[in-house]
């Protein structure tokens, strides 16, 4: 039997909000093992002059515990 860990983070991208996921999930490798799924919240903009300037993304990461 696996117990499973949820953490929650935040991340942004210039690019995109897969961008921002995928950099969510590079970040969180760093320091994590056994990561199983990204589950995104929320999806937010900022908007500078009326133009979408980056993209973040609010996500929950399960990962397996030893």
């Amino acid at each position: 039997m696996s117990v499973i860990k949820v953490i929650e983070v935040l991340a942004e991208s210039s690019k995109s909000w897969e961008d921002a996921a995928n950099l969510a999930v590079q970040k969180a490798t760093e320091s994590l093992h056994g990561i199983r799924s990204i589950y995104i919240q929320d999806f937010q903009a900022r908007v500078e002059d009326g133009r979408i300037v980056s993209y973040r993304v609010n996500a929950k990461i399960s990962f397996a515990l030893d």
